[in-house]
């Protein structure tokens, strides 16, 4: 699950910028079978999509952690049961790092998901990964830092990108959802696999971001 301009600092802002006239456009007139899609799903709304997601960047990557392998009711829940560590609200990484790790456990986090998050803290408490340049950086090398971190491998790394940078042209084709819905919409005997689908988005560029949204859209299973 890659791309590029304006992209808002916030999740609002960011999940938006992929959903345009001209991208809406292009992907109509450049695949039949997601044109039928756009026209029975209709417009998008931004603001649904958000599903709570922490405006913050750090918070968001935080939020990425939480949401691996659950589903979005559980991460949504385990997600707000850790905030409650902190008062309800994302914890700066200093505070994480002087929390009991077994007091983040016992919100319902894995052993294996604390230690991602401490790594995340370490990391941006030491000037590895600067959350704040990162929008001036293009889609892999935003990829490249934050896969650096334990626990953000490709797949959180794209919904960062599409989900709180608003990058308008990232494909997740490793997002077992993405593939669902590609094997239902285009009638396909089996799921395709990520290098299959890479090729099937190729006319879906330069906005693929908006062609996947469509697509979970399709089975209203949008990621955590």
């Amino acid at each position: 699950m890659s791309p590029r301009p304006s992209a808002g600092s916030t999740v609002a802002a960011g999940s938006g910028a992929a959903v345009t006239k001209a991208a809406v456009k292009h992907l109509r007139e450049a695949d039949p079978v997601m044109r039928e899609l756009i026209d029975r799903l209709g417009p998008l709304d931004a603001y649904a999509r958000r599903r709570g997601r922490p405006e913050d960047a750090y918070g968001a990557l935080l939020r990425a952690i939480v949401g691996q392998q659950l589903s979005t009711k559980a991460a949504r829940s385990i997600y707000e049961r850790m905030l409650g560590l902190w008062g309800g609200k994302t914890p700066r990484p200093a505070q994480l790092l002087e929390t009991d790790p077994d007091a983040i456990r016992a919100a319902g986090m894995s052993r294996p998901k604390v230690a991602y998050l401490r790594d995340l803290a370490e990391h941006i408490l030491s000037g590895e990964l600067e959350l704040d340049r990162l929008n001036e950086l293009p889609d892999e090398e935003i990829s490249a830092e934050l896969t650096a971190v334990k626990g953000l491998g490709q797949w959180s790394a794209d919904m960062f990108l599409i989900f709180h940078l608003g990058r308008p042209d990232v494909l997740p084709v490793g997002d077992l959802g993405v593939r669902r819905a590609a094997q239902e919409v285009y009638a396909l005997p089996e799921m395709p696999a990520p290098d299959a689908l890479f090729e099937m988005g190729e006319p879906w560029r330069p906005h693929r971001s908006l062609a996947s949204l469509y697509l979970w859209r399709s089975l209203d299973n949008e990621p955590t």
